[in-house]
């Protein structure tokens, strides 16, 4: 799988990317077993970025995901977990089901964007994870925390890139217009936006992807599925882990349309639109089992047409200015 530079870090990540909430048990539970054999499919599909977050499962994520990449050589991979919510003990245990993981609750989650609160985060995270260096650190979900994140969160960081702990420094929210603020303001190596760069979103395509571009900021998209409406579009799919109103369900559908008349699954036009913009550098993608690791490579993989963008555009699917992967063979 073609191996893709970070900005202008010495970091380089597979087009795909394997989001590893999923195996903390998201939604619902998955076996350590099916964890490490998730992990192994998708390393033998070519992948060889991994992301991860104290927030999946209270550090289930990060403890399985350590696991499954230990026999592995340390250098051949790119590990990525995230900062602003520290796991604290907690005296009664019930279950996580309210944050949407199926494990118990054993521990609460404080927001945190401090420096000490930092350099915690990544001393732990690098305890579960069971490393020495940390690829990439993503400030986790800043939104609410913007001034803290400036001012003390991401000096941290990079006291701890300055220091080797850290390869590279990022931001990860689900919105663009901070995610711009913080390229501005900081020396950022990449941004991971989720849900706002897909078939059904372009937003961030407005100003964080050209700001990205200009400043040699690399980018990572998530949730290009949109929470699964672009997986499987049909009565009842989600958008943004709601129902999909109608006027969405009906643009997947003619999207999905569009993309069978070309002989293309809508999960590989889905996967392959973003890596069209020159700031993205990978595709976040979450699986819980080894079919879905799979899955994601075959598709990413999957032939794709230029006239099948050129129909989208001229459809007004997508915007006529969005740059759009060249075809692939």
């Amino acid at each position: 799988m073609r191996l893709n530079p970070l900005g202008h870090s010495a970091v380089r990540v597979s087009e795909l990317a394997f989001g590893a909430a999923g195996i903390g048990n998201l939604f619902t539970p998955v076996t350590d077993a099916q964890a490490g054999r998730t992990v192994a499919a998708a390393w033998q599909a070519g992948i060889r970025y991994f992301d991860t977050a104290p927030h999946y499962g209270l550090g289930l994520s990060e403890r399985r995901l350590g696991e499954a990449l230990s026999n592995l050589p340390r250098d051949q991979y790119v590990l990525s977990t995230k900062v602003g919510r520290l796991l604290e003990p907690t005296p009664t245990v019930g279950d996580d089901l309210a944050n949407g993981f199926a494990v118990p609750a054993t521990h609460r989650r404080r927001w945190d964007f401090s420096a000490q609160g930092v350099r915690r985060s990544i001393e732990e995270s690098l305890n579960r994870l069971d490393v020495e260096r940390i690829d990439i650190a993503y400030l986790h979900d800043p939104d609410d925390h913007a001034e803290q994140a400036l001012t003390e969160a991401y000096p941290a960081l990079e006291g701890l890139r300055a220091e080797g702990v850290l390869g590279a420094i990022g931001a990860g929210m689900n919105q663009a217009g901070l995610l711009a603020r913080f390229i501005r303001e900081t020396d950022l190596d990449v941004v991971l936006l989720a849900g706002r760069y897909s078939l059904l979103d372009q937003r961030g395509l407005a100003e964080l992807l050209p700001l990205a571009a200009e400043r040699g900021v690399g980018v990572v998209i998530g949730g290009v599925f949109n929470s699964g409406l672009l997986a499987d579009p049909r009565p009842g799919a989600t958008y943004d882990y709601t129902t999909a109103p109608d006027d969405l369900l009906a643009r997947a559908l003619a999207l999905k349309t569009v993309c069978e008349r070309h002989g293309v699954p809508l999960r590989a036009a889905a996967l392959r639109f973003p890596l069209g913009h020159p700031a993205v550098a990978s595709v976040l993608v979450g699986a819980r089992d080894a079919d879905q690791a799979c899955d994601a490579a075959a598709m990413l993989g999957h032939p794709v047409p230029a006239a099948l963008w050129e129909e989208l555009k001229s459809r007004a699917l997508i915007p006529p200015g969005a740059p759009t992967p060249e075809e692939t063979p």
